[in-house]
């Protein structure tokens, strides 16, 4: 026992880093006082380590603390991506003046950022129910605090209290169907539930229930429809660097838990094909459910987004239609259709970050987040203009830019499955994301400026990192060979 909790406790540093992390954190805070902004740093600090960590286990397919979390390439592949989007909203924060206000309180901001990241690490890795809700539990508790950090803001502090009452709602309905599923199993652990149901002696209606009151859990990390409602008013009202973050590295977090939690639970390992994933359930239609689900997302996420004016709520609407998307691959549950999931997330984080960060920097220039404000902005503001219009670009999903290559290998993976008509909707939705997408860069070029005509200027950090999140936008739309190769690699998870 002594052994194996010490080679648990091995590789589980890149945890314990981050903890670490937390902890100097907190005591800088203390000591800094004025100075805390310095706090950022050792968060950056304590991020790189982690990534060393992290990166020593590649190749590893293992698990610890006694089937409690697994390190294997697909939760080495999802950590990868949440510190590099932890690494982003660091440096989103330095430059966010939303943030300034709030200066006395910034270590706390970042502390906080720091607990998100270890809640979204065991997310990733996590086998057993418990440790999925309380690594849940402690991503969201963090957030809710994250999103009404302004709380002078009336907005800020609607936002934060919007997101705890729909987090407490959606934690019961997932608590409450682990309970059930626990009940008919017997067990927590996912592998021991995964052979329970091989033997198919449980009450169909039993884990009917507790498999909804779980998706339904897992659908409110993951803003799909119906479980979307909170994030409108949260994305909104929170600081914009919080809302980047939620969009992008909370969603991911959510989806490797509820990836793992199907593929692992009610898979039958001998009968993975293109039409079999699901016969461990056989006479429940799971992948109707996710399907309906997925179609009702992206379309109200894209439809609802046209009439948007605030940009930070437009793009709140577009990641609702994003997460539709996304779902599809969960749909088909095949090696092929979870590793469009993952080429979609690293796609993702750039277009998706990139779009929130010059959305930022025109807030912090023009005190305005509303889309009719950016009249005639292409001609005070190119580089800045132009970057937007190849982020929303990318966001539909228009070649040559990532965000073609994400939906190409999504829609081939969907339709090698049969599910034609999926993929049928969701093209219908691309082209009706065009009309909101299209509206913000008509009104930044094809619309003359009133008022103040002088010219926008911007920094030289800021226009870097537009630069790092426009480069991959761009470059990945063209050879996406090693990403491609590393997400169909890193689909291998403990056990299967």
């Amino acid at each position: 026992m002594a052994e194996h909790i010490l080679e648990s406790i091995h590789l589980f540093l890149p945890e314990i880093a981050l903890t670490a992390t937390l902890c100097i954190a907190i005591v800088a805070d203390l000591i800094l006082k004025e100075r805390n902004q310095n706090v950022a740093y050792i968060v950056l600090a304590g991020f790189a380590v982690t990534f060393i960590f992290v990166f020593r286990q590649i190749g590893l397919q293992e698990s610890i603390f006694s089937d409690m979390v697994a390190v294997d390439p697909f939760a080495i592949f999802f950590k990868i991506v949440l510190l590099l989007s932890g690494v982003f909203i660091v440096f989103f924060s330095i430059k966010c003046r939303e943030l300034d206000a709030n200066k006395r309180r910034i270590g706390e901001y970042y502390m906080l950022i720091t607990a998100m990241m270890l809640g979204m690490f065991l997310m990733a890795g996590a086998t057993n129910l418990l440790l999925m809700y309380l690594a849940l539990e402690l991503t969201s508790i963090a957030s809710y605090i994250l999103a009404g950090y302004t709380k002078r803001a009336l907005d800020s502090a609607e936002a934060s209290l919007k997101y705890v009452i729909y987090g407490a709602v959606s934690s019961g309905m997932l608590i409450y169907g682990v309970s059930i599923l626990y009940g008919i199993t017997g067990a927590t652990d996912i592998y021991t539930i995964n052979a329970f149901l091989q033997t198919g002696n449980y009450s169909s209606l039993a884990l009917m229930t507790a498999g909804i009151l779980i998706i339904a859990g897992f659908g409110y990390k993951v803003t799909v429809v119906p479980f979307h409602f909170w994030s409108p008013d949260v994305y909104e009202g929170a600081p914009i660097t919080i809302t980047a973050f939620l969009a992008v590295a909370s969603k991911a977090a959510g989806f490797a838990m509820m990836i793992r939690f199907f593929k692992v639970s009610f898979i039958d390992s001998a009968l993975i094909t293109t039409a079999g994933v699901w016969d461990i359930v056989a006479g429940f239609e799971w992948n109707i459910i996710l399907a309906v689900i997925a179609v009702l997302t992206m379309t109200l996420g894209n439809l609802v987004a046209i009439w948007q004016n605030n940009i930070k709520r437009m793009l709140a609407y577009s990641s609702i239609a994003h997460a539709g998307y996304i779902l599809m691959g969960l749909v088909v549950l095949t090696d092929q259709g979870i590793s469009s999931m993952m080429i979609y997330f690293v796609m993702y984080l750039f277009m998706n970050f990139g779009a929130f960060y010059v959305a930022m920097l025109i807030a912090n220039k023009l005190n305005t987040e509303d889309i009719e404000d950016y009249r005639g902005l292409g001609y005070r503001a190119p580089l800045m203009c132009v970057a937007m219009t190849v982020f929303l670009i990318a966001l539909t999903g228009i070649p040559p830019t990532a965000g073609f290559i994400a939906k190409f290998y999504l829609f081939a993976a969907v339709i090698s499955a049969g599910w034609y008509g999926l993929v049928l909707i969701a093209a219908i939705n691309t082209v009706i994301s065009l009309f909101y997408y299209v509206r913000v860069f008509r009104n930044m070029f094809l619309v003359e400026p009133k008022g103040d005509t002088s010219p926008v200027e911007f920094s030289l950090s800021s226009k870097l990192i537009v630069f790092a999140l426009l480069i991959p936008t761009l470059f990945l739309g063209i050879y996406f060979k090693h990403l491609v190769d590393f997400a169909q690699s890193s689909v291998k998870m403990f056990g299967f």
